[in-house]
């Protein structure tokens, strides 16, 4: 498994109660692909969140954020984690 970080743009106003939301519409369906999101941070200001995962791909990680809803701008590999 690799570790994600996913981008998401143009959520400007995001409250914690709709991260939360989106970060369970996730958890619901992420077993389909074989993903574990671990964490998602956001700022309301710019409507920049960030996603964290654990996933087999980048495409896996779209597929469930498509799915739910919310799309990423962009999915980069994080190959060093510590």
């Amino acid at each position: 498994m690799t570790t994600f970080m996913d981008v998401h743009q143009g959520m400007q106003g995001i409250t914690a109660e709709q991260l939360s939301a989106a970060h369970r519409a996730d958890l619901a369906i992420e077993a389909d692909e074989g993903v574990r999101f671990q964490q998602a941070w956001a700022d309301p200001e710019s409507g920049t969140v960030y996603c964290l995962s654990e996933a087999p791909s980048a495409e896996a990680v779209q597929r469930i954020h498509e799915r739910a809803g919310h799309p990423a701008s962009e999915i980069h590999a994080v190959p060093l984690v510590v």
